[in-house]
């Protein structure tokens, strides 16, 4: 909330929480919708919001996310076109307290693309999802079942892109410690699964020798703080 861009649906899933969380929403319901509802988890929750969203662009915000300042958006369609079928940027990492950890390009070991294509997808998440506006008649469902769902969406999603934009804005605030963290183990064959299925089994087979030894060299360079 509060974005100075005028042109915003706002859309809130909720999975039917026992916490505070709808009276909060309660308070702006003039300029949102929300729905609770029990839900399969997150991805079957991002669909209910995808399937409900009527707007020409869609973004997805997770709980302890948010956008990084209130003219955020206004800034990002500056860059917009009649053409435009994407539009991405970084995000800024924060700990649970909100505090700065710095942008997620500058701690992960993936760098993110001037040109980002759906190739640039080959070693991993180079872009976050909340920092990733796509136009919503290109965006399909997410996958069921799969901790790294939202790689295989933008991976899709770029595959029907015909211009997508480098924006330089941060976009989004993103709290660590999400799914992907919490099932790492899960998380890793997640992943090598997505990216079979859209790089071939013996491609994304080298591509992964690549990203264990990138991922050792980064940490021993960072020391013990890893990477996101």
């Amino acid at each position: 909330m509060g974005q100075n861009y005028p042109h915003i649906e706002y859309l809130i899933i909720d999975g039917a929480s026992t916490d505070d969380t709808m009276k909060i929403v309660d308070q702006y319901n003039t300029r949102l919708h929300a729905y609770s509802e029990p839900d399969e988890g997150l991805y079957d929750a991002m669909n209910k919001g995808l399937r409900k969203a009527t707007g020409d662009f869609v973004l997805f915000l997770n709980a302890g996310d948010r956008f990084y300042a209130n003219d955020t958006l206004q800034k990002v369609f500056t860059h917009y076109t009649p053409d435009t079928d994407t539009l991405y940027g970084d995000v800024m990492m924060v700990n649970e307290n909100r505090e700065a950890l710095g942008l997620r390009s500058e701690l992960s070991t993936h760098r993110l693309p001037e040109n980002l294509t759906w190739q640039s997808m080959r070693f991993g998440m180079v872009v976050s999802h909340q920092a990733f506006i796509v136009r919503r008649t290109i965006a399909p469902l997410y996958i069921d079942d799969n901790l790294c769902a939202d790689i295989d969406w933008v991976i899709q999603c770029l595959k029907k892109s015909q211009l997508t934009t480098h924006t330089h804005t941060c976009i989004a605030e993103f709290q660590t410690g999400g799914l992907s963290r919490q099932h790492h183990r899960r998380s890793l064959h997640d992943r090598y699964d997505v990216l079979r299925k859209h790089f071939g089994a013996r491609t994304n087979f080298y591509n992964h020798i690549w990203i264990s030894l990138r991922a050792v060299f980064f940490k021993i360079k960072r020391g013990p703080r890893g990477s996101y």
